[in-house]
């Protein structure tokens, strides 16, 4: 099985941290697998490979909103959660029934409301939009 997005997730290290990625980064697939099959999960490829390229970079998985922790991910209302914002008002998550999808369209929560809503993008668009948000928010703030 050949990787898809691995590549494009190690260059979010050298592009937001400054430093080249490295293997600590991330979160060996045996252990995810051992996880995920502990928890009686499926998960879509793009979330696999991310967690097993940056999983352990704490500088990304917690840049504004926090990604949960594999052993944290759990299936609620149908979809797969694993993202929430700091004051814990959204969660993010994908159908759990997309699970053999690759890359699932990302849904938000209202915690407060229980309603989902499209963010009308896939999980590996979600995060580089997110991230490029987070790392150049301040762009343009001095004006």
């Amino acid at each position: 099985m050949s990787d898809i997005f691995v590549e494009k997730f190690r260059g979010l290290v050298p592009l937001y941290l400054g430093e080249p990625w490295q293997e600590a980064d991330g979160i060996d697939q045996a252990d995810l697998d051992s996880i995920f099959a502990e928890l009686r999960i499926a998960v879509p490829r793009a979330l696999q490979e991310f967690f097993n390229t940056l999983g352990n970079c704490e500088e990304l998985m917690e840049a504004y909103y926090y990604f949960w922790d594999p052993e944290e991910l759990e299936v609620e209302d149908g979809y797969l959660l694993f993202l929430e914002d700091e004051d814990e008002s959204y969660t993010w998550g994908m159908r759990a029934d997309q699970a053999d999808v690759p890359d699932p369209i990302v849904w938000r929560r209202n915690n407060r409301t229980g309603e989902w809503v499209n963010e009308e993008g896939t999980f590996s668009e979600f995060v580089f939009d997110m991230l490029d948000w987070v790392f150049n928010d301040d762009e343009g703030d001095d004006d």
